[in-house]
């Protein structure tokens, strides 16, 4: 009877009764501040492979 009633429980909270439907997150637009963060990091980035890449040539 105990097991029953936890089938029973189970089966109704799984219910698609109780679900809500998915709903698509609508994009944002990027500020100008974070395009400007964004520019200097790949700036930054470029400098740092170039310059990773001047030491391992010396060696």
């Amino acid at each position: 009877m105990r097991g029953l009633l936890i089938v029973a429980a189970a089966y109704l909270m799984a219910s698609p009764a109780l679900s809500e439907g998915f709903d698509r997150p609508i994009p944002q637009a990027q500020s100008a501040t974070a395009e400007f963060w964004f520019a200097m990091g790949s700036i930054g980035l470029i400098i740092a492979l170039i310059l990773v890449q001047r030491l391992v040539a010396r060696r």
